[in-house]
């Protein structure tokens, strides 16, 4: 048991590499992808005049009036891309944490075979769920099994390594399904400040251009100013998103939490009150 948590720490630390790998490529990916929405799709030549792009979007055509906007347009398509591709990245990896049947109708199985001093059927239902969350339980009912075994040790200091089993074992599953979760949160304020860049650069093209034309142009002043706004709305779509994503992944994770910490209490419990 003592050599137990080194393949786990190697396959924790592996999986972080491979995170990290993953996140170094999709960021630049999703930007050139982003690049590429933006030249080819916005700015195809039936979303202007004429059908050239250097001449001003058709009336109520969003896609040319958004191509106007300048290359800011084409970051922010491309964060937009990575924030969802690092959701269903983070929804795949959580969904395989919490295993193959539902999670709470797990838990009532481990915590049923525990009030009926049942072990070993609660370790073949772990093996059975798989995920993080069984992992971790599996964990302290091995301990369960050495500590009850162990006729050196009381009570109270079985008690204490159990809770320090499941502790360590939580603490080697967690960074995994929080990992990446910190570009989605960054991204929530990433994505409006880069609108916002958008908007001031435009807003001093539209200026600029007035200011040299001579003649004031209301006409040329509105557009200018609908192409700068169009950045900040795109920022704010990309916030948007990322904080609905952070949210709803965070919220999953916590339910995970919570199933490792209930199912802990438990084991920890029936051993107490089976050594009365």
């Amino acid at each position: 048991m003592a050599n137990a948590p080194k393949p786990t720490t190697v396959k924790k630390e592996s999986s972080s590499s491979a995170s990290n790998v993953f996140a170094t490529f999709v960021i630049p990916i999703c930007i050139i992808i982003g690049f590429c929405v933006w030249r080819f799709v916005f700015g195809e030549g039936s979303n202007f005049i004429d059908g050239d792009r250097e001449k001003l979007p058709l009336p109520g055509n969003y896609l040319g009036t958004a191509y106007k906007g300048g290359p800011i347009v084409a970051i922010l398509v491309g964060l937009l891309l990575v924030v969802i591709v690092f959701s269903i990245e983070r929804f795949i990896v959580i969904g395989k944490a919490s295993g193959k049947s539902s999670l709470d109708t797990f838990i009532r199985k481990v915590q049923s075979l525990l009030s009926a001093g049942n072990i070993e059927a609660a370790k073949a239902e772990c093996d059975k769920q798989q995920g993080s969350v069984a992992n971790v339980i599996k964990s302290g009912l091995k301990k369960y099994s050495e500590v009850e075994a162990d006729t050196n040790m009381d009570v109270e200091q079985s008690i204490v390594a159990i809770q320090k089993e499941v502790e360590e074992a939580t603490a080697l599953e967690m960074p995994m399904l929080e990992q990446n979760l910190t570009v989605i949160a960054t991204l929530v304020s990433i994505g409006t400040l880069v609108g916002l860049l958008g908007t001031v650069t435009g807003m001093i093209r539209a200026f600029a251009g007035l200011a040299n034309s001579g003649a004031p142009d209301q006409s040329a002043l509105a557009v200018g100013i609908s192409e700068a706004l169009i950045n900040t709305a795109t920022g704010i779509l990309v916030s948007t998103v990322a904080i609905i994503m952070y949210n709803i992944l965070t919220s999953k994770i916590d339910k995970l939490t919570y199933a490792i910490d209930e199912a802990g209490f438990s084991i920890v419990q029936t051993y107490a009150s089976s050594h009365k």
